[in-house]
């Protein structure tokens, strides 16, 4: 069956990709305003760009009047932000985030997130979060015009914080120990890494 995603309801177009694209990170992503205002808002179309300079990228799509999110106005602003990444005891408080407040709104105290200071950026972070990401804006790269265009950030990372208790080695993140979640598609439903298992370059060859 071939399906033209651009010939669908912007809803059934929603539904077939995030059901078709998974799993997905959760980037929990802090930011403030140049008054000051905090926010704290999960999206899920996130992703590493490269390593060098260190640098990821997440989408924020416009609401459905065409206006754009606390996120996108408060890094235009400040030009910085934390992507905090979401194991599965701080599931419930991030899909509390998710929910519309009216602007100025503190996301994080309204679902019983502790923030603490960064170390270089001006925005908050999460303080229970494993991993958490310090960025500054590279660029907003805009796609589409109005209701559900995206606005694709691109953050270059100036710091990293990881909890000691999951770090391996000293130089690599335990991916059981992170019990980092992902979204799948629905409105409720998650996954958890559940399964590891290798594919080398010799079992490619005895293809």
């Amino acid at each position: 069956m071939e399906i033209d995603p651009n010939r669908l309801q912007p809803r059934d177009a929603h539904d077939l990709l995030t059901s078709a694209i998974i799993p997905r990170p959760i980037a929990w992503v802090s930011s403030v305003s140049a008054q000051g205002h905090i926010n704290l808002a999960p999206f899920s179309f996130f992703t590493g760009i490269t390593w060098c300079p260190a640098t990821l990228g997440f989408s924020v799509v416009n609401r459905q009047d065409g206006s754009r999110k606390d996120t996108i106005r408060n890094i235009e602003e400040t030009k910085n932000f934390v992507v905090n990444m979401v194991s599965q005891d701080l599931g419930s408080r991030m899909v509390k985030t998710s929910a519309t407040f009216p602007h100025g709104i503190n996301e994080a105290c309204e679902a019983g997130v502790p923030l603490i200071s960064s170390t270089i950026v001006t925005a908050p972070r999460v303080e229970e979060s494993r991993v958490a990401f310090e960025c500054t804006l590279n660029r907003i790269v805009t796609v589409g015009e109005g209701a559900h265009a995206g606005n694709l950030v691109l953050g270059t990372i100036v710091l990293m914080h990881v909890k000691e208790e999951v770090l391996e080695a000293g130089k690599i993140v335990d991916l059981m120990k992170f019990d980092v979640i992902g979204r799948l598609s629905g409105g409720t439903r998650y996954c958890s890494v559940g399964s590891v298992f290798d594919i080398t370059s010799e079992d490619a060859k005895g293809r």
